[in-house]
């Protein structure tokens, strides 16, 4: 067996591991005209429109004193902030109300980073779903991509006993006037009847009648 220097085997040591140095590391990438600023940016970047009701987080990169946790939007619309009195928050997403701070905060401190994030969902009125009558719960909700009524009753808890759920109606606003569509809760609920599963669209009431007795 032919034995090496040990001079050689410490050269080839050495130029090994000057290969493995050279090899690329995979790093993550980020966007085209992203910002590698901290802080999570999914909610900021999100399509949804604010509302009073709203509950949200308020995070100004290296200023956590201007900073602020489950600040609620106002009836008005409006919320206020350290330095940033009655910022207009409602008809606009999350990512336009961070620049709408950053704008403003530029008086008081250089180049601010502003990241705006939802914790609770109200919307504005025109977004919202209501259900109204015997429902469980009557409530409103904010209207989601893809809801239907069958995501409606789960949310207020179901009908009353006293509904008449196959007389249950969707009222619903269009550009020639205000139009009804039958819901039949009861086929849909107890029967499985998917036929009645309607999709919802922003500013939808759903109405659940009271049965005869």
């Amino acid at each position: 067996m032919l034995r090496m220097p040990t001079a050689a085997i410490s050269l080839l040591s050495i130029l090994v591991m000057a290969g493995c140095a050279a090899q690329p590391v995979a790093t993550p990438s980020l966007a085209p005209g992203a910002a590698a600023s901290p802080g999570v940016q999914a909610a900021s970047n999100s399509d949804y429109v604010l509302g009073p009701g709203d509950t949200i987080t308020v995070f100004v990169y290296r200023s956590p004193e201007l900073s602020a946790s489950e600040l609620p939007i106002r009836p008005d619309g409006r919320l206020s902030l350290p330095l940033v009195p009655d910022v207009e928050a409602a008809g606009i997403t999350p990512t336009e109300l961070g620049k709408r701070i950053e704008d403003r905060l530029r008086a008081y401190v250089l180049e601010p980073n502003v990241t705006v994030m939802v914790r609770t969902f109200q919307g504005p009125p025109d977004r919202q779903i209501r259900v109204i009558g015997e429902a469980a719960t009557p409530m409103a909700m904010p209207y989601r991509e893809g809801m239907t009524v069958m995501d409606v009753i789960i949310s207020a808890r179901g009908m009353t006993r006293y509904a008449a759920g196959n007389r249950a109606s969707i009222i619903r606003r269009e550009p020639g006037g205000q139009v009804s569509i039958p819901v039949r809760l009861a086929d849909l609920m107890r029967g499985g009847d998917v036929s009645q599963d309607i999709a919802m669209r922003p500013g939808d009431t759903l109405v659940i009648p009271q049965g005869w007795f």
